[in-house]
């Protein structure tokens, strides 16, 4: 992973204001999640004190922004290059789940992982965790679903 090369949002949704993964929104969370030869989607992020929910310890609302976003692109990675794709479809989040194990820091970086376990025509279940110095933090599994045009989010993002 390098902070020169474009990540997938910058390189296939360089315009989206999504508030966890757009690069377009300056306020935004911003996650660069770049894909991995295995098919599994990575991503490194450091948090701010303004993310906290109190001092030392990141918003659980933040924690689950970030592996909702990163899970959605391990998703529409998977899709993309599953049916040969030259553009992600756009997928959204059709539920998620979100287990905090312990309380994440503000202080260190975190490292996002997802990768998908299960999938079908228009939409995979995918599995991501979100850690800390090496300690788990947070788990998430979600089913993101491809939508079709006339969605409110199709090609939105």
């Amino acid at each position: 992973m390098s902070d020169s090369a474009p990540s997938l949002q910058e390189r296939y949704s360089p315009a989206s204001i999504c508030f966890g993964c757009g690069p377009a929104n300056a306020s935004g969370l911003r996650i660069r999640s770049f894909a991995r030869p295995d098919g599994s989607v990575v991503a490194d992020w450091s948090p701010g004190a303004h993310h906290a929910a109190f001092p030392g310890v990141l918003n659980g609302g933040i924690v689950g922004a970030l592996l909702d976003c990163h899970c959605n692109w391990a998703a529409t990675w998977h899709l993309m290059q599953r049916d040969g794709l030259e553009k992600p479809p756009c997928t959204v989040t059709a539920s998620y789940a979100i287990k905090l194990q312990r309380p994440t820091p503000t202080d260190a970086p975190l490292r996002l992982e997802a990768r998908v376990v299960e999938a079908g025509t228009d939409r995979a279940r995918v599995e991501g965790t979100l850690t800390s110095g090496g300690q788990l933090c947070a788990t998430c599994s979600g089913t993101f679903v491809a939508v079709k045009p006339g969605h409110p989010a199709y090609h939105r993002w």
